[in-house]
């Protein structure tokens, strides 16, 4: 059998990463080794705003010991990423400039929610996964920069919000102003219950979480500790907050005797057992699950399921999806045309699949942009589009790049409003982008033109090419002039940007 060696390199806040991966047929993918070195980027980030020339300089020779690696496991592949450690640096753009320069790496800097989604791949595969989210579970991705809450109900994906409270920012925010390890700690937990009770206010609602999946540093030795068994990963929540409760009166070095952690050089242990604590204790889980993975996992397991070595069986779609939907009921989009629109954007896509040329995934941020295009009216009528281009823009939805949420957000936009020349949005957007943009607003404002009214008139409607138009067969029993009028109207938009006219052919209903 053919191996195929991959390996995932990791630039976070306070260490950097490499794991080999053997990766063979359609489902075995075997760790071979993992390799840390710390360097705490954070440090300089999270205080100063840019990384210091000795923290670039070890990074740099840090990635070029990565490489010498990679030539002795012969790997074939790589992928590169930083977290929010570099997005955060003003001199973001020159480190990767001299990484590039000195290693020949290409190291791709991971938006928030590129980088959530990627950890989230590294449990999804899982079958315990599958089974906890449909009874309910809050997914707590950990990091030094910040850290994510994910809710589950049912299997469906209600809300995914980041905070700001990473463990490693919140050291260096805290650590040298408190003037004990107890104050520390207290500090920690006030910020972060804070930010909970107003999470759970908003956002978790009338969902029950049963399950607490935790992604992190650390967790994996704290769990194996409470139950006594290194193979053990699962434990139940008022066990696991007995365990930690024994440490409050001890300090720093007791801590990591405890928890056979005496290599460690910091203090990092306090954050992640505080946001674990606090997580733990507000959340109303009643038990927790500490799988054992990191972003790392995630990032090889993307990479196999992209090049076809990895058959993943969970549908991440539907979680872009249902986040997309709760999102939309949150700003009380209406539902019935919501769904209408949804169908009539997906069976003007396929029937112009030889006419646009996009792809499935272009697909689903026409769904994307139909299920939120609405959103914006809650916070203004006359100003709708400019609102739901913000609330977009402003929202993470788990599995989207930047860019794709960017693509979205203007999509609903120029819905409604003119879609200026390119020249116009030059500096914000390439020219591909800029294309799909305009040839997704151009269905959307096709479809919703067809139920402006928001009564769903038209039934069993069917769409076909021919010729130079695209005509599109209704059955209805309603009054549609309202729907003629302004679908009429939006024809000259469409025609411009597709060569071809859109028409409606009615077919009376008696």
């Amino acid at each position: 059998m053919k191996f195929h060696m991959f390996a995932a390199i990791y630039i976070g806040s306070y260490e950097v990463s490499i794991k080999i991966f053997e990766i063979s047929g359609k489902s075995r993918m075997k760790e071979v080794d993992y390799i840390r070195r710390r360097i705490e980027l954070g440090r300089d980030a999270y205080s100063k705003g840019s990384i210091g020339y000795e923290l670039v300089e070890a990074l740099c020779e840090t990635l070029a010991e990565f490489n010498i690696i990679m030539e002795g496991y012969k790997v074939d592949a790589y992928e590169a990423y930083a977290a929010s450690v570099l997005r955060d640096a003003g001199n973001e753009l020159f480190i990767l400039d001299q990484i590039k320069i000195r290693t020949g790496l290409n190291v791709r800097v991971l938006s928030n929610s590129e980088h959530r989604f990627i950890s989230y791949k590294s449990i999804a595969i899982r079958e315990e996964f599958e089974k906890m989210i449909q009874k309910g579970a809050a997914v707590l991705d950990a990091g030094g920069g910040g850290m994510q809450i994910t809710i589950f109900s049912k299997g469906d994906v209600v809300t995914t919000q980041h905070l700001a409270l990473g463990t490693m920012r919140m050291r260096e925010q805290l650590s040298k102003k408190s003037s004990n390890l107890e104050q520390y700690e207290h500090q920690i937990e006030e910020l972060v219950v804070k930010e909970l009770e107003v999470f759970k206010s908003i956002f978790l609602g009338s969902a029950k979480v049963r399950y607490l999946i935790i992604i992190g540093d650390y967790i994996s030795e704290i769990v194996r500790k409470v139950e006594k068994n290194y193979d053990e990963n699962t434990v139940d929540t008022q066990k696991f907050l007995k365990y930690l409760h024994r440490f409050n009166k001890q300090t720093l070095e007791e801590i990591m005797e405890e928890l056979n952690l005496v290599n460690e050089s910091d203090a990092l242990i306090v954050p992640y057992m505080m946001i674990f604590k606090c997580m733990a204790d507000n959340i109303g889980a009643e038990k927790i699950w500490a799988p054992g993975v990191n972003i790392s996992d995630g990032i090889a397991y993307d990479y196999a399921e992209k090049n076809n070595m990895q058959k993943i069986t969970h549908d991440f779609e539907a979680d872009i999806l249902s986040a997309a939907r709760n999102l939309s009921e949150r700003y009380k989009s209406y539902t019935p045309h919501i769904d209408a629109l949804v169908q009539m954007s997906c069976l003007l896509f396929d029937t112009m699949k030889k006419i646009h040329g996009l792809g499935k995934r272009e697909r689903l941020l026409l769904q994307l942009s139909a299920i939120l295009h609405d959103c914006g009216k809650y916070i203004s009528l006359a100003n709708g589009p400019y609102c739901s281009y913000e609330i977009i823009m402003a929202s993470e939805i788990i599995g989207l790049t930047h860019l794709e949420r960017e693509i979205v957000a203007y999509t609903v936009l120029y819905n409604t409003l003119r879609l200026p020349v390119y020249e116009e949005l030059a500096d914000q957007l390439n020219h591909e982008s800029y294309l799909t943009i305009a040839k997704l607003s151009a269905i959307l404002r096709v479809s919703n033109a067809m139920d402006r009214s928001h009564k769903q008139k038209f039934k069993n409607v069917r769409a076909a090419i021919k010729g130079k138009e695209l005509v599109i067969t209704i059955e209805t029993l309603d009054d549609i002039a309202l729907e003629k009028a302004l679908f009429n109207s939006k024809t000259a938009y469409f025609e411009n940007i597709f060569s071809m006219k859109p028409v409606i052919r009615e077919k009376r209903v008696y």
